[in-house]
C-alpha cells in the first residue's frame, strides 16, 4: 500500500513539472513573436515615413510616428510647428500652402454671381420680348386666320404656321437685327461701350422700327392709362408704353387682313349652302362640300404667294 501511494505521489511531482515547462515555454514563444512583429512594423513604416517627409518637405510638419523620422537625401523642411495658413478669398485655409488667392469687390458695382443672375432672367424672357417687338405676332395671326378661313382646322399644323412666321419676321427684321448688331452688341463686345451704353444705342433701331408701325392712337391710349404725360417727340415715347402699343397696332392690322381673306372663303359658304338647300340636301354638312371648291379657289389664285405678299409689303 505504502509503494502505490509513493507512486501516485511521484506521479503527480511529474504532472506538475510538465505544466510548468509548458506554461514557461509558451510565454517565452510569445515574446520572441512581439518583438519580430514590432521589429517588421518599425522595418516597414520606415520607408513610408521616409516618402511622407520628402512629400511634405516645407509645406507641413510632421509629428514622429514611433519615434523621430530618420534623416532623409532630400531637403527637410523648417523645425517646429508650421505656421497656419493664410485664408484665400472665400474664408477658409488655402490647401496648397502657397500664396492665398484673394477676391475684390469694387465698391457700387454687382458682384458676378448678381450679374449671372441677371443675365439669366434676362435670357429666359428674351423670346417673348423679342416676339412682342417684332413682326412675328401679325404673321402668325394671319397665318392662323388664314387656316380658319379655308376650314382646315389642322392642316398646316402649328409647327408649320410658327416656323414660317418665325422666318418671314427674320426676313422683315434683318435690317432692324443688324443695326443692332453694329450699334449696340458688337462694340459691347470689343469692350468699347458699357453696357448701359451698348443698350441705349442699340435698342434705337428697334425702337425706330416699331415707331413706324404704331398708329398714334395705341401711343395715346397707353399713355393715357400709364397716367404719363403726352409725348411731344416720337423719342420721347417710353419703351414700356411703345412695346403694348406696337403689339396692339400688329394685332388690329393683322384681323384687317384676316377679315379680307375670309371674304371670298364665306362667299363660297354661302354658295354652297344655298345650293344644298335648294336640293333638299338637308342633312349634308354644307362645309364637306365647301372645302374642295374652297381649296381649289386658294390654290388658283395662289393664295400662299399673295398673303406672304401682303405681310411683307405692310412693312415697306
Amino acid at each position: 500500500m505504502r509503494s502505490a501511494a509513493a507512486a501516485s505521489r511521484a506521479g503527480r511531482r511529474r504532472r506538475r513539472r510538465i505544466g510548468v515547462a509548458l506554461v514557461i515555454a509558451t510565454a517565452t514563444l510569445c515574446g520572441v513573436a512581439t518583438s519580430a512583429s514590432a521589429a517588421t512594423s518599425a522595418g516597414s513604416s520606415a520607408p513610408a515615413a521616409r516618402w511622407a517627409a520628402r512629400w511634405a518637405a516645407g509645406r507641413v510638419a510632421l509629428a514622429p510616428v514611433g519615434g523621430a523620422v530618420p534623416a532623409t537625401a532630400g531637403p527637410s523642411g523648417p523645425s517646429g510647428a508650421s505656421a497656419p495658413a493664410a485664408p484665400n478669398g472665400t474664408g477658409t485655409p488655402s490647401a496648397t500652402g502657397g500664396q492665398p488667392s484673394v477676391a475684390l469687390t469694387v465698391p457700387g458695382q454687382p458682384s458676378q454671381v448678381v450679374s449671372i443672375i441677371l443675365l439669366i432672367s434676362v435670357l429666359g424672357v428674351a423670346p417673348a420680348i423679342l416676339l412682342m417687338c417684332t413682326a412675328f405676332t401679325k404673321i402668325v395671326v394671319v397665318l392662323s386666320l388664314v387656316r380658319s378661313a379655308i376650314g382646315t382646322q389642322s392642316v398646316p399644323p402649328n409647327q408649320v404656321l410658327v416656323g414660317l412666321a418665325l422666318f418671314l419676321a427674320l426676313f422683315v427684321m434683318g435690317p432692324t437685327f443688324d443695326a443692332m448688331q453694329r450699334e449696340g452688341v458688337a462694340p459691347y463686345m470689343n469692350g468699347t461701350k458699357s453696357s448701359a451704353q451698348a443698350f441705349t444705342d442699340g435698342v434705337k433701331p428697334l425702337r425706330t422700327f416699331m415707331l413706324a408701325h404704331v398708329r398714334p392712337e395705341e401711343i395715346a391710349l397707353m399713355t393715357k392709362a400709364a397716367n404719363a404725360p403726352q409725348p411731344k417727340r416720337p423719342d420721347d415715347v417710353d419703351l414700356r408704353t411703345l412695346v403694348p402699343a406696337f403689339v396692339l397696332s400688329e394685332l388690329r392690322a393683322a384681323f384687317i387682313i384676316g377679315f379680307v381673306v375670309f371674304v371670298p372663303f364665306l362667299v363660297v359658304d354661302i354658295v354652297v349652302s344655298a345650293v344644298l338647300m335648294s336640293l333638299g340636301m338637308v342633312m349634308l354638312p354644307p362645309s364637306l362640300i365647301s372645302l374642295p371648291f374652297k381649296l381649289l379657289l386658294f390654290v388658283l389664285v395662289d393664295g400662299w404667294s399673295l398673303v406672304v405678299t401682303t405681310l411683307l409689303g405692310s412693312y415697306h
